[in-house]
C-alpha cells in the first residue's frame, strides 16, 4: 500500500476512537442511580451478557498508558480490592439476571497479573458462583504485562476458562522502553508467550504502539521482526495518543523527541506492508490477525463488532462493567463506576452499585450509532439494510453527513453508492474521520483541541 503522506498529514485533527458512540464525553450524571437500575432490571434475559471486569492496579507508571489505574505495591490493597469486587456483584445480583449466558469476558486494566494466582482465583471463584452460565465457545481473555505472569498464574487463568491473552509490548527498543518508564526485555515477552502456548491459550494478541519517543522506522523494523519471531494470532498496532492534559504521567515525555507525522506515517505503511507480507490480514482498524482467525472470518462475513474491549465477534450482548471506573452498556445506554477508589467503596458500602454516570441513547443516538459501528467494524455500510432495520431513507435522514464526506468521494477514500457506503484500502486508515462526518455532537468539541487525540 502507497500512502500519500501530503494527503494523510492534512487529515490529521482530534477525533474519538469511537469505542462508543456517543463518546465517554456525552457521559454526564443526568443519568441517574435509579435511572441506571430500571435499566439493568429491564433488561431482556434472552440477551446474553459479556463481562468486564477492571482490575485497576500497577506497580510502576508506563508513560505512554492512558488507562485508569492505580499505583501500588502494597498487598493489603489488593486485598481488599478483591473483597469489594465480590461485594460488588452480590450487589449486581439483586438487580440483574445472573443466569443468562455470559459469551464473553475480559480482564483489563492496570495489570491484571499484579494480582498474584491465589487473587485470581478468588476472583474466578467468584465470578463463577454468580454466573453459572458460562457458553462453551465464551471467549475469555485477559490483559497481561508480560513483567507480571508466572506459571501459577497462567494455570489459574487456564484452569478459569481463559482462552485468550493479550500481552503488552509497544515498543523492543531499549531507549524506547526507558523514555516511556517500560523496560521489558525479549526475553521476558518470550517466556509470557511459551506460559500462553503451554496452557493451551486459543488467541494470543500482542499490542505495539507508534508514534512513541525516540521511534523511527528504522527502529520498528527492528520491533516488528523481534514480534513476528513470537508468532502471536493477532497484532493490535495503536497510534500514541498522546494527551498529556488528560494523563499526567504523559507530561513526563518530551515531546521534542516523539516523531513527526510523516515518520509515524512512514511507520504505519511499513507494519501494514510487513504484517501482510508475512501473512497476516488487516482487521479493523488498527488490528492484524492471521487468516484463521474468528476476527478476520468476521470482517469477510460483515459481522465483526465494537466495543470498549476492541473488536470482537461477539455482538448483541449487554455488557456489564465491574470494578473500580468500568464501563458497561445496554441497548440504549451507557453506564461508568466511579473513578476515585474512596467514592468507589463508599458506594458499596452503602449496598449500592457503585455507579457514577452515564448516557441514555435517544432514537437519533442509536440510529447514528448504528451507522458508525458499521464504519468502524467493517469499513462499509450496507444502506439497504439500513433502511430495512431502521425504516428511515438514509441519504434524506444524512445528507449533511454526506455533504461532507464528499472530499473522501473526490479523494477516492471511499465509494457511495444507492446500495453502500464502502471505504478503499487506503480509506480505512482514516475511518475515524469518515466516522465523524456522522457524529452529531463533533460540532459541540470542533473549539477544543483538548477533547481527543489526532487521528493520524
Amino acid at each position: 500500500m502507497q500512502l500519500d503522506f501530503a494527503k494523510f498529514i492534512k487529515y490529521s485533527k482530534p477525533g474519538p476512537r469511537y469505542t462508543s458512540y456517543p463518546t465517554a464525553l456525552e457521559f454526564s450524571d443526568k443519568f441517574g442511580y435509579d435511572a441506571y437500575i430500571s435499566k439493568l432490571e429491564s433488561q431482556d434475559d434472552a440477551r446474553a451478557l459479556s463481562l468486564y471486569f477492571h482490575l485497576p492496579f500497577c506497580k510502576n507508571a508506563c508513560y505512554f498508558c492512558g488507562c485508569n489505574v492505580v499505583f501500588t505495591s502494597k498487598e493489603d490493597k489488593m486485598v481488599r480490592y478483591v473483597e469489594y469486587l465480590k461485594r460488588e456483584l452480590e450487589i449486581l445480583s439483586k438487580h440483574l439476571n445472573m443466569k443468562r449466558e455470559v459469551i464473553q469476558m475480559h480482564f483489563g486494566g492496570g495489570t491484571p497479573t499484579f494480582f498474584s494466582a491465589e487473587q485470581l482465583k478468588e476472583v474466578i471463584d467468584a465470578i463463577k458462583s454468580y454466573f453459572p452460565k458460562f457458553a462453551k465457545d465464551a471467549e475469555i481473555s485477559c490483559e497481561i504485562d508480560p513483567r507480571h505472569i508466572d506459571e501459577d498464574q497462567m494455570r489459574v487463568l487456564s484452569e478459569g476458562g481463559f482462552n485468550r491473552v493479550s500481552f503488552g509490548i509497544q515498543d523492543f527498543n531499549e531507549k524506547v522502553q526507558v523514555a516511556v518508564h517500560r523496560v521489558q526485555p525479549y526475553e521476558i515477552t518470550k517466556q509470557a508467550m511459551e506460559l500462553a502456548c503451554k496452557y493451551n491459550m486459543v488467541s494470543v494478541n500482542v499490542d505495539l504502539i507508534y508514534g512513541l519517543p525516540y521511534q523511527s522506522l528504522e527502529t520498528f523494523k527492528e520491533t516488528l521482526s523481534l514480534a513476528l519471531t513470537l508468532s502471536p494470532d493477532r497484532f493490535a498496532v495503536f497510534n500514541y495518543a498522546h494527551v498529556p492534559w488528560l494523563k499526567k504521567t504523559m507530561r513526563k515525555i518530551d515531546e521534542t523527541t516523539l516523531p513527526r507525522p510523516d515518520e509515524k506515517l512512514a511507520i504505519m505503511q511499513y507494519t501494514i506492508d510487513y504484517l501482510t507480507d508475512n501473512g497476516y490480514k488487516m482487521v479493523g482498524m488498527d488490528h492484524f490477525a492471521k487468516p484463521e482467525d474468528e476476527l478476520f472470518k468476521a470482517i469477510e462475513e460483515e459481522e465483526l463488532h465494537r466495543n470498549f474491549q476492541g473488536y470482537t465477534t461477539k455482538g448483541g450482548a449487554d455488557l456489564i462493567g465491574v470494578g473500580l471506573t468500568s464501563i458497561g452498556e445496554g441497548v440504549d445506554y451507557y453506564a461508568q463506576n466511579f473513578k476515585d477508589m474512596k467514592l468507589y467503596e463508599a458506594a458499596i458500602d452503602a449496598g449500592k452499585l457503585p455507579f457514577e454516570r452515564g448516557v441514555v441513547l435517544n432514537e437519533d443516538d442509536l440510529i447514528r450509532q448504528y451507522v458508525i459501528m458499521e464504519l468502524m467494524s467493517n469499513f462499509k455500510l450496507d444502506i439497504k439494510r439500513f433502511e430495512k432495520q431502521f425504516g428511515i431513507n438514509f441519504k434524506e435522514y444524512f445528507k449533511d453527513s454526506l455533504v461532507q464526506l464528499q472530499t473522501f468521494v473526490d479523494e477516492e477514500l471511499i465509494v457511495i453508492d444507492d446500495d453502500k457506503i464502502a471505504c478503499s484500502q487506503t480509506g480505512t486508515l482514516l475511518i475515524r474521520n469518515i466516522a465523524m462526518a456522522f457524529d452529531a455532537y463533533m460540532h459541540q468539541h470542533a473549539s477544543s483541541k483538548k477533547s481527543f487525540s489526532k487521528t493520524v
